[in-house]
């Protein structure tokens, strides 16, 4: 099923998601809704706080957007290991239309669980890499905004604050 996904500044955005205790059929509902979610939006990826649920559940998928053959789960994922630095464009689900540079670690490790509660080690690189920091930020309350300048900030949250204004006007 389809869920709704937040918009900054959604208070449960900004939350540190819980780790996830059993993997239940609850929780591989939940990786499948936030896939076909992840999917009808456009997605590379997907955090479950993106859509109100502060657990620690990742979906990832890069292979898309024509054919999407490559979903991965993370449940608990943590990155263990961070090597050099690169910058790359980045956009979020859950902050809609905005896009900007943001430097991130260019080689990560990272431990997680699968929906079979078997432990995995994913070492990555490029697009990956940056796709698994960009949503374990989510389950520690970070968006990608929160890691650029401080005028790229305030830029962007007085465009929010005037859209919000326009909002509220038209209700």
């Amino acid at each position: 099923m389809v869920k709704k996904i937040l918009q900054y500044p959604h208070p449960v955005l900004a939350d540190k998601a819980k780790p996830v205790p059993d993997i239940t059929d609850e929780v591989r509902e939940l990786a499948r809704d936030m896939a076909e979610t992840m999917y009808v939006n456009d997605g590379l990826g997907l955090a479950a706080p993106q859509i109100g649920e502060c657990c620690r559940l990742v979906v990832m998928d890069l292979t898309g957007p024509k054919e999407r053959t490559g979903l991965q789960v993370l449940v608990n994922p943590v990155i263990i290991e961070r090597e050099g630095r690169v910058v790359a464009e980045e956009g979020c689900l859950s902050v809609d239309g905005y896009r900007t540079e943001v430097a991130r670690a260019e080689k990560v490790k990272v431990k997680a669980l699968d929906l079979a509660g078997n432990e995995i080690v994913i070492e990555a690189d490029g697009l990956t890499a940056v796709c698994i920091q960009h949503e374990v930020d989510h389950l520690d309350g970070l968006l990608f905004i929160d890691r650029i300048s401080r005028l790229k900030r305030a830029l962007f949250d007085k465009k929010v604050s005037k859209w919000q204004k326009r909002q509220k006007d038209e209700d």
